[in-house]
């Protein structure tokens, strides 16, 4: 039998390989075989016809049956996968596996009642079936929820003008979409000329003026990944965009799209893409876009429903490159590596562009741009505070600005009396604060390049070094990010960064 469905719906990474009936026929072989490799590659309608064929010679190949009621499910053919589902169940009627599929079809049609009796039956068939026995307690809560009653939201503040009320969820699933506009311009956007450049060519051009692409035979994109160390002006970036382009902007909050049960996710991503089209020019930004687009690999309880978040996402993705005009997707994301290499493909997120940690000229920048607005002392010195934050991001300087503020604020809040922002309040909240980019590093390099690992036997010490887990592609593809990791993580520049912000704190 094939593996087991995760949460979710969707299978694991592929078909078992050993299925419990092994059918006689080598050429019905064969094309399972065939089926395997398209499924493995999400590619299920070349899969479902490889399993028709298969079950064409030996019509009683309940494991093809069964991994073809697996592809109809992924596709959402749900009429088709319970049918095989069913067909396995006169086969095999012991079967635990056919049972919980049609728990999961049934659950994503709404049947609860249906879904909690096949997940029953799944559980008769075999008492220790774990997925079963957790589908079925997620059930039975859901169930037991008063309708009408909505999951609680973070909500995350946005200097942007609202124009389209508010996102409104029920169940988990989203009824209506935020969306905004912005009279952020690339003017509001410090350093950065080489991103902006390439964000005028790949997006602004794309939105202002798709006819002079066409004109020259340019495909039109859309869809752009962002990536980079955190707190690097992504997102404040996209906010530019939609200023720039006069486009609508809807901000896709992971935590409003991905839900715990079967189908909410499909559904929202399909209700945040369908308000894009409404109100066309738009731009569909999602930030840490790869807590939901991740790798669909490995085992574990999640991967079933990995696969079915980002099988719809791809499909939303594909229907946008089908008709492009008028909507463009950014995603956002600090480990680009971890995200599902489908969705970095021509048409969906092949354009990458990468936002390195500030220079000096940029933390300059940064912190006269973030005191615009302050009543500053007449010695402050930018060029000093710069130093003071080599290996700083700009959201740390933009929170140093903001915190420096406070202290004459509260000052005056005290003893009434009023003075301006002093160069000791900026040093004393960069000493305070420190760079988030520091441990970020440390941590990354650990991740994608390597790490080593001491182990004890025999009362011997050995230490070995494991490889990153970027791909060799990935090692290209990455190669400005991968070469910014090894400076910032390594010894020399350590220390070179701690000496510089010594002298500019304490000396100069």
């Amino acid at each position: 039998m094939a593996d087991q469905p995760k949460k979710g719906g969707g299978s694991s990474n592929k078909p078992k390989d050993q299925p419990k009936y092994d059918t006689r026929n080598p050429q019905a072989k064969e094309l399972y075989q065939k089926a395997g490799e398209a499924f493995e590659n999400d590619k299920f309608e070349e899969a479902i016809d490889f399993y028709s064929q298969a079950i064409k010679l030996d019509p009683i190949y309940s494991n093809a049956y069964f991994n073809r009621a697996l592809s109809y499910a992924i596709i959402s053919k749900y009429a088709e996968a319970t049918r095989d589902a069913e067909k396995v169940l006169d086969l095999e009627p012991d079967s635990c596996d056919a049972p919980f599929v049609m728990g999961v079809i049934n659950e994503y049609q709404m049947k609860y009642e249906e879904a909690k009796e096949w997940y029953e039956k799944s559980l008769k068939a075999n008492p220790d079936y774990m997925q079963a026995k957790t589908k079925l307690e997620d059930l039975k809560a859901k169930m037991s929820q008063p309708k009408g009653v909505s999951k609680p939201s973070k909500e995350v503040s946005v200097e942007q003008e609202e124009v389209g009320g508010k996102t409104v969820s029920e169940e988990g699933q989203i009824k209506s979409v935020k969306w905004y506009t912005s009279n952020i311009s690339f003017n509001d956007i410090v350093g950065m000329k080489k991103e902006k450049e390439a964000i005028y060519d790949n997006i602004i051009l794309a939105i202002k003026k798709p006819e002079l692409l066409r004109a020259y035979g340019k495909k039109l994109g859309v869809g752009v990944l962002f990536y980079g160390p955190p707190g690097g002006g992504k997102t404040y970036l996209v906010k530019a965009i939609a200023g720039e382009t006069k486009s609508n902007m809807i901000i896709a909050r992971i935590n409003e799209i991905v839900d715990m049960y079967a189908g909410n996710t499909e559904k929202n991503l399909h209700a945040i893409f369908e308000q894009a089209r409404k109100h066309t020019p738009c731009i569909i930004f999602f930030d840490e876009i790869d807590a939901m687009g991740m790798k669909r690999e490995g085992g574990g309880d999640q991967m079933g429903y990995m696969r079915m978040a980002v099988n719809a996402f791809l499909q939303e993705m594909d229907g946008v490159e089908t008709n492009p005009e008028g909507i463009f997707v950014i995603g956002a994301t600090n480990q680009p590596w971890d995200m599902d290499p489908a969705l970095k493909r021509s048409g969906r997120f092949g354009e990458q562009i990468y936002f390195p940690p500030p220079s000096y000229m940029t933390r300059k920048s940064a912190f006269k741009y973030n005191t615009r607005k302050m009543p500053l002392s007449k010695f402050i010195n930018f060029g000093r505070l710069a130093r003071a934050t080599m290996g700083f991001s700009q959201a740390d300087i933009a929170e140093i600005c903001d915190k420096a503020a406070l202290i004459p604020a509260v000052e005056e809040d005290r003893t009434g009396k009023k003075r301006p922002v002093k160069m000791s309040d900026f040093i004393r909240m960069i000493r305070l604060h420190g760079s988030t980019l520091d441990e970020w590093y440390g941590m990354v390099r650990k991740e994608i390049i390597h790490k080593t690992e001491t182990q004890v036997v025999d009362g011997k010490k050995t230490v070995t070094e494991k490889e990153g887990k970027l791909t060799p592609e990935e090692k290209v593809r990455y190669k400005s990010l991968v070469k910014d990791v090894k400076k910032n993580s390594g010894d020399f520049r350590k220390a070179l960064v701690k000496l510089m912000r010594f002298w500019a704190l304490h000396l100069f």
